[in-house]
């Protein structure tokens, strides 16, 4: 049977989309791999060596793994089980399975790989064991998966309570550090603490960091030439809006004026300031940083 032109074609379109599906779906396990390994190093490398504590469930299970002599391995999978569950029942079964098998091959990593012990120095243990941690959380999450379950709780929790998922991850860690504090020493509970702001801020910055949403609000008397430069010279969307200048005195009549608003990545930053400086440099700018956004002609992350 003969098949029609567009029927060839339509063959065409979906095996060039099952090729970009499988190319995404090996960059996101080439991602989640790059952060098992570094959250590996981070463990073996400092923290599991020196006694140390981070927050979440490895932080519980480095605190189990020095009270009990119970394989660090077997119980960063059986703690974060419960979490897994949850995350099948309320994020997708897809998510939950990627989950599932990266937190298996970090506690393979971490039973099987004979990192170096890098230093004893504590100061250099919080910080870089933090940061090697944070960042293979980080590269997890970018690959689309988590190896510590203490956000699916989170997400969870800031669906059905009034708390932000912020709130829940603060909570739950101040439970950890008091737990360390009584257990084990204030200055345990202290360093576990700066390891886990290193490891917080490095997954920030990772999942969001340099590509952080930035909005603009520009005031200029060129705000049509400014809006023509995002539109043509940046590719980004932007809203005009109607305001009145305020800086009059008593009696007078304000301004009108149009107020321009963007929304642009940091990445994107200079040039933006670049091409509103070439139209006027004494525009009025006020930038802040958004942290996410849905539709419009937003630039989208990689790796979601």
């Amino acid at each position: 049977m003969k098949h029609t032109a567009k029927q060839v074609k339509n063959q065409a379109i979906k095996n060039v989309y099952t090729l970009k599906q499988f190319i995404r779906f090996l960059q996101n396990w080439f991602i989640i791999g790059l952060g098992i390994v570094s959250a590996g190093f981070g463990l073996r490398g400092f923290l599991l060596p020196n006694s140390f504590i981070d927050g979440g469930v490895t932080g519980i299970s480095l605190i189990l793994t020095d009270l009990t002599n119970i394989s660090f391995s077997i119980l960063l999978i059986a703690i974060n089980i419960p979490f897994i569950i949850l995350a099948y029942s309320t994020v997708s079964k897809r998510f939950a399975f990627r989950s599932l098998i990266a937190i298996i091959l970090l506690a393979l990593t971490v039973h099987f790989i004979p990192f170096p012990i890098i230093t004893h120095d504590k100061l250099l243990i919080a910080v870089f064991g933090g940061f090697f941690l944070g960042l293979g959380i980080g590269l997890a999450m970018r690959g689309g998966a988590v190896i510590d379950g203490t956000e699916v709780l989170a997400v969870y929790l800031g669906r059905k309570t009034s708390f932000t998922i912020g709130d829940v991850i603060m909570v739950f860690n101040v439970i950890i550090f008091s737990v360390s504090a009584y257990v084990f020493s204030i200055e345990i509970a202290l360093y576990a603490m700066l390891t886990y702001l290193a490891a917080s801020k490095t997954v920030d910055f990772i999942v969001s960091g340099i590509e952080e949403y930035i909005g603009v609000t520009i005031i200029s008397e060129k705000n049509e030439e400014i809006r023509l430069a995002i539109i043509e010279k940046l590719g980004r969307g932007c809203t005009v809006y109607y305001g009145k200048k305020g800086f009059a005195k008593r009696g007078e009549v304000l301004k009108k004026t149009d107020i321009v608003y963007t929304l642009i990545t940091r990445l994107e930053l200079t040039k933006l300031r670049t091409e509103i400086d070439n139209i006027d440099k004494d525009a009025f700018i006020i930038m802040h940083s958004v942290k996410d956004v849905k539709g419009g002609m937003i630039k989208k992350r990689p790796m979601h």
